[in-house]
C-alpha cells in the first residue's frame, strides 16, 4: 500500500483533521506500543498499521 493510500483511507475513516491527530496521538498495542506516526517512522508496512488501525477502530470489511 502507498502512503497516499494509506492516508486517504486515515482521512475517510476519522475525518481529514482529525487522522492526523489520531495518528499522532493514539497508541496500538499491535504496533508494539507504537503510534501511527511512530510505526510508519520505524518502517512498518503501511498495510500492516491500516490493519491495526482497521482493527482498532472496528471498521467494516468493505474498508480494508
Amino acid at each position: 500500500m502507498r502512503l497516499t493510500d494509506f492516508w486517504q483511507r486515515m482521512d475517510q475513516a476519522l475525518g481529514a483533521g482529525y487522522a492526523e491527530s489520531w495518528a499522532n496521538d493514539f497508541v496500538i498495542e499491535s504496533l508494539g506500543g507504537r503510534t501511527v506516526r511512530q510505526a510508519l517512522a520505524a518502517g512498518l508496512d503501511p498495510k500492516v498499521i491500516w490493519r491495526a488501525v482497521h482493527r482498532e477502530l472496528g471498521l467494516p470489511p468493505s474498508a480494508r
